[in-house]
């Protein structure tokens, strides 16, 4: 690819490259996109949002469906810089007006056929909404003057992913165009992607997974195959419409390949054209990974991957083979570190210096959080063991031991963020949202591990009522969580366990839920 310093410009040499190589396959319809027509239609969007008065620096608030307009959105908005934000249809309306109150979007762009949460974004204020379904409708019109794509620098954010966030605001981090870039060049480097290749879009486009699929696929000229929540959830018509598509590269989360190993919609003759399997965002059952590579392990690569969103979706990754199945204990290792990142491990204790906190610099390292300067203070910091020169990075809260061959294994986290069906949790949310529950004196949630790389979530609430029950306090927690953060259970309590220090015995509450479980 020739130098860029851009996203916007990157599109443009892949689309000069390839025009009529198909960008975008939908296998149930096969309907096909063909990257001259999607650059034609981000053009065309890039001048609507220039006729709403959007301007470079602008955040942009989407409800993504999958469909070529939506993808081209986000295409525009790069090619302006513009900042995009996908936003979870299903998501509770107070998680969203949080938000939405971070980030400050100059315009919504929806593209479902009716606008999620239209009452209330109505009466939280007038904020202008493009319909994408309803104006792709209409006749293109000319496209107005756009401004000059060298003027959006590397630096410039590109989009913004919101995380969980352990006040109960979610985090919003801020990726740059050179983060992109860099990003970009690594992962064609490591996963050898080319334009015959064909990717899977399963994960949601508001999560963090999904940078691998879009990025990747569309800056290497490659197709992508979009699958809609709806087939996601139906394991065997998934299967099927990845295998009629001929995928070649797959990334998701691992629960949900444990989901097709379970439901045995996979068998060895799937995923015929598949040369990756690649998963990340949380740990993989060893049981069901061996089951996996008894599956396909003698024709497609399994990798296992790893990264914050802070720093550009992957970090690490590791291609599983059979001697990681010696041990059976321990989840696969996270690998070595990209060529892109400078990684440190932060020791707990100096005499196990090979043991701690993940430290994070290097080009794919994100900007901070957006509109968030404390929070961004607190993790993008100074490397703690370089006073020589700036050397700003992101403190992973992850805890890592580095073994006699370089690599690295993932051994918890320093704080209550956990991994949870793939989604990067806080605890302190949840307890946030609980506390704001009426009768709730206190609370506190833990997570109880049920077997290797899997858990639920249990909550403990104190109430003020009697009549308060389990029951309804995890119906008032899912209007106020997303479905994969309301707790498993609740157990209502007249007062929670404390320490010597006064402080809720979150130990104590462990220990009480694993006795249970093992009688």
């Amino acid at each position: 690819m020739a130098f860029v310093s851009n996203i916007g410009l990157a599109f443009e040499e892949v689309v000069r490259r390839h025009h009529d190589r198909t960008a975008l396959l939908y296998p149930a319809t096969e309907e096909t996109v063909s990257y001259g027509k999607l650059a034609a239609l981000a053009t065309a969007i890039a001048g609507e949002l220039v006729r709403q008065g959007v301007q470079p620096g602008d955040v942009v608030a989407m409800f993504h469906d999958k469909s070529p307009p939506a993808y081209a959105a986000m295409l525009a908005c790069l090619r302006l810089g513009v900042i995009y934000t996908n936003l979870d249809p299903d998501s509770p309306w107070a998680r969203l007006e949080k938000i939405l109150h971070t980030c400050q979007p100059r315009l919504i762009v929806n593209s479902f056929s009716t606008l999620p949460y239209q009452d209330a974004l109505e009466q939280a204020g007038t904020l202008p909404v493009l319909d994408l379904q309803a104006w792709s409708r209409r006749p293109l019109a000319d496209s107005e003057a756009l401004p000059d794509a060298a003027s959006v620098g590397g630096q410039h954010p590109a989009y913004i992913m919101f995380t969980s966030g352990s006040t109960g605001m979610p985090k919003g981090a801020a990726i740059s165009h050179a983060n992109l870039l860099w990003f970009i060049g690594w992962a064609h480097d490591r996963f050898a992607v080319t334009q015959d290749d064909v990717m899977t879009n399963a994960n949601p486009m508001y999560f963090d997974n999904s940078v691998f699929d879009f990025y990747t696929a569309l800056f290497a000229g490659a197709t992508l195959v979009p699958l809609t929540a709806e087939q996601v959830r139906e394991p065997r018509t998934l299967v099927k419409l990845v295998n009629q598509a001929r995928c070649s590269i797959w990334f998701s989360v691992p629960s949900l390949l444990v989901y097709l190993l379970t439901t045995r919609a996979l068998a060895a003759k799937d995923f015929p054209a598949m040369r990756a399997i690649v998963f990340g965002g949380e740990g993989f059952p060893k049981t069901r990974l061996k089951q996996l590579f008894d599956l396909f392990g003698a024709r497609t690569a399994l990798e296992n991957v790893y990264g914050p969103t802070e720093c550009t979706c992957i970090c690490s990754a590791h291609r599983v083979e059979a001697v990681d199945f010696d041990d059976m204990t321990r989840l696969a290792t996270l690998g070595s570190i990209a060529q892109n990142f400078s990684a440190h491990i932060l020791p707990l204790d100096a005499a196990a210096p090979q043991f701690g906190e993940l430290f994070l610099a290097g080009p794919h390292v994100g900007l901070g959080y957006y509109n968030d300067p404390e929070r961004t203070s607190r993790s993008f910091i100074q490397n703690p063991a370089n006073a020589r020169y700036p050397e700003v990075g992101y403190r992973t809260g992850d805890l890592v031991e580095r073994d006699e061959n370089g690599k690295l294994h993932f051994k918890g986290r320093q704080d209550f963020q956990i991994k949870h069906m793939g989604y990067r949790i806080e605890l302190e949310e949840i307890e946030a949202a609980l506390n704001t529950l009426p009768n709730v004196k206190e609370c506190a949630v833990v997570y109880r591990k049920l077997a290797e790389g899997l858990g639920e979530i249990v909550a403990f609430a104190a109430a003020d009522d009697a009549g308060v029950t389990a029951e309804s306090l995890l119906s008032q927690l899912a209007a106020l969580l997303p479905a994969y953060m309301v707790p498993r259970k609740v157990n209502v309590m007249a007062q929670l366990p404390k320490n010597a220090n006064g402080k809720i015995d979150r130990v104590s509450l462990q220990s009480a839920i694993q006795e249970r479980a093992s009688q």
